[in-house]
């Protein structure tokens, strides 16, 4: 009768034990949980980190020449020069 108890009791310690470390908070599974949202948080601050330095590239750029300013408005704004011609070529529709 001793030995079923001693058994059982440890049965418990033991579920209760697992229980701690697979599911309460600060066990294995909330803790992949945490690493999985670390790692995507670092993914996205590595992107954004790109971001940033293409966009203090693209003003260091337009605050250094007159090219990049000419070229931006160009590309972007359709400006054209004093004199220059603007040509807009259509395909015709089918």
């Amino acid at each position: 009768m001793r030995r079923r108890l001693a058994t059982a009791v440890l049965l418990l310690l033991l579920a209760g034990l697992q229980y701690r470390l697979w599911l309460a908070d600060g066990g294995l599974l909330d803790n992949r949980r945490l690493e999985q949202s670390v790692q995507r948080q670092e993914d996205e601050n590595a992107e954004l980190q790109r971001r940033n330095s293409r966009l203090e590239a693209e003003v260091a750029d337009l605050r250094q020449g007159g090219a990049a300013i000419e070229a931006h408005a160009r590309t972007e704004l359709g400006m054209i020069r004093k004199g220059e011609t603007f040509y807009l070529v259509v395909e015709p529709s089918r």
